[in-house]
């Protein structure tokens, strides 16, 4: 199927095509401004935002107290690069730690750097502190997993349109089925250094472990002397209705991946979060960025915690995700195979009878409903979490029309 879009916008989605590399397919909209869960293109029709840029717009577009952060610092200072301090990154890492409960923070910008810092930081702490011979280091990581797009991270995909024809890759990765925790402790040796997790799997379509795993793998990396890493890069800063998805099973791993969410939905904004004994490994000069860290990204990531620390969002999430999870599986039967709900986050399997996840994605884009489709049959729906439940309400009712 394909949607009509007016001729300013395939105007532009014709320069588009024309002069940026085809590493996307996006659908046939033109966004030109949005406030809040709507999005507004460039022909004046309005739409709801279910997607929230993989969660990076957890508080909604132009939240004003973000806004207000970022203008205050923009007139004062945003760039001096780490071969300077400045005075927002220690308030900012002083908020973030505490909000972990953790001792120190790796800032970074993208998620695929967090990933990338995290890796290394896994593998110093591997030799330096258990001691593993060197370049022996593994780190055990989960089939279906998504956790960047560097050539690190793609190597252990197993996603054939992520990982095929970048190689040759980097050893010193082992796959386990996701949500197996006897096959963790099998994969362990005297070499583990690290197992690298998604608490609920993003891109591979919300996919939610058993109850139980999670706490199970912090058992088993307690017992074997490995370090649990978490990607909370899309699970979280109150995706999930917790300020973490590990939150769900009372889990604290050895080390946070945190991106998206962190830079507000205005800049790119990650960071590592780890106790002394873990990111103390690290020495000047080994790792750093030109942008990690600056003074713009910490005035808006300390103003992001500063909101997740009075718990308004997490429970606004857990409120409202109850209240879709209940819309959406009142469609299963009725073009929907299975629906996996986890706080404001869902992943939606569509009957291939009703369409391909494309398909509905178009379909709902013409109903003024902006979701992404997944490995062709599930649409993923995450919403900003100052969506109000009225908004739920009729975005579900397009969803019903559509798979009809």
């Amino acid at each position: 199927m394909s949607t009509t879009v007016d001729d300013l916008g395939a105007q532009l989605i014709a320069a588009e095509g024309a002069h940026v590399a085809h590493n996307y397919h996006p659908l046939p909209v033109v966004a030109a401004r949005a406030e809040g869960v709507w999005v507004t293109d460039v022909e004046g029709k309005r739409y709801l935002d279910l997607l929230s840029a993989y969660s990076a717009l957890n508080f909604g577009h132009g939240h004003p107290a973000i806004l207000a952060a970022a203008r205050e610092q923009l007139e004062r200072l945003t760039l001096t690069s780490r071969a300077f301090h400045n005075d927002r990154l220690g308030p900012f890492a002083t908020a973030l730690a505490q909000l972990c409960g953790k001792d120190l923070v790796l800032p970074m910008n993208t998620g695929a750097e967090a990933v990338e810092t995290g890796i290394k930081v896994a593998r110093a702490w591997g030799y330096r502190t258990k001691g593993i011979a060197p370049d022996a280091a593994t780190i055990v990581v989960a089939n279906g997993n998504f956790h960047g797009r560097t050539t690190t991270i793609v190597g252990f995909s197993d996603d054939p349109t992520a990982h095929d024809d970048f190689g040759p890759y980097a050893p010193g990765f082992v796959h386990v089925p996701y949500g197996d925790a006897d096959a963790i402790a099998a994969a362990i040796d005297e070499n583990t250094a690290a197992v690298l997790l998604e608490p609920i799997q993003g891109e591979a379509g919300v996919v939610i472990p058993p109850d139980g795993f999670l706490r199970r793998v912090r058992e088993i990396c307690t017992e074997n002397n490995v370090l649990f890493i978490a990607d909370e890069i899309q699970s979280g800063l109150g995706r999930v209705g917790e300020t973490f998805a590990c939150d769900r099973e009372g889990v604290v791993p050895d080390v946070y991946l945190l991106g998206k969410a962190l830079g507000g939905g205005i800049l790119p904004l990650s960071a590592v979060v780890a106790n002394e004994d873990v990111l103390g490994v690290i020495r000047p000069g080994e790792h750093g960025s030109t942008f990690g860290g600056n003074p713009l990204a910490a005035a808006v990531g300390l103003r992001v915690v500063e909101m997740l620390a009075s718990g308004e969002f997490q429970t606004r999430a857990k409120a409202l995700g109850e209240h879709l999870a209940q819309g959406l599986e009142s469609l299963v039967g009725h073009g929907v195979t299975a629906v996996r709900v986890a706080g404001l986050w869902a992943g939606v399997d569509i009957d291939p009878a009703a369409g391909r996840g494309r398909e509905i994605a178009e379909k709902l884009l013409a109903r003024g409903v902006l979701v992404k489709d997944t490995h062709g049959q599930t649409i993923r729906i995450a919403p900003p979490l100052t969506i109000r439940a009225t908004e739920i309400d009729w975005a579900i009712e397009q969803l019903r029309h559509v798979l009809s």
